[in-house]
């Protein structure tokens, strides 16, 4: 819900959304690109990703690095699963999870509150483990530790899974890169 109140009344709104958004690397925009260097010092790196609140990454489920793409790539066709494929894929994931929150009143993996997550997201002995240590190693917050096993229920409904694997729980860490100290 998003309120909005003035001086006369105060009305709520339902506001269901998908929050997707870009950033540099680093001021110069070159941190880990393998062609250019980057310029700028690690404090003005640190200060940079300052501007985007801890507490805010935290609720972003999904911190992907997109390196620049060379010539080579981009000139050669393209060998990967199809747009359809990749469709289908998705909609029997949806359909795994329609059926998984049938009585809830969710209808994705995004959606689970703590007793859910609880319920469905719980990963065997060595995915305990991988997270236990991704938790010391990277200084992971509560929320990104239930993001991680989120992403990781997804990552294993794609696959049509009904376990969440070690692989499944290794790929979704792998989802937050912000989390990681600069290099």
């Amino acid at each position: 819900m998003i309120t909005v109140a003035r001086v006369g009344a105060t009305v709520s709104y339902p506001a269901r959304f998908m929050l997707v958004c870009a950033m540099n690397p680093c001021p110069c925009g070159f941190l880990g690109d393998s062609k250019h260097q980057c310029t700028c010092s690690y404090l003005q790196i640190q200060r940079y990703r300052a501007k985007v609140s801890g507490p805010l990454l935290d609720r972003i489920d999904l911190h992907i690095e997109v390196p620049a793409v060379n010539y080579q790539d981009l000139s050669q066709p393209l060998k990967s699963e199809s747009s359809v494929e990749v469709r289908k894929r998705v909609e029997a994931a949806r359909a795994i999870q329609n059926q998984r929150f049938a009585k809830r009143k969710i209808y994705c993996n995004a959606q689970m509150g703590t007793k859910l997550v609880n319920k469905f997201c719980v990963p065997d002995k060595t995915g305990k483990t991988l997270l236990e240590t991704a938790m010391e190693r990277l200084g992971l917050s509560a929320r990104a530790y239930t993001r991680i096993l989120k992403i990781a229920r997804t990552i294993a409904d794609l696959e049509a899974e009904e376990k969440i694997l070690p692989q499944h729980i290794a790929e979704a860490i792998q989802y937050r890169t912000l989390d990681r100290e600069i290099i």
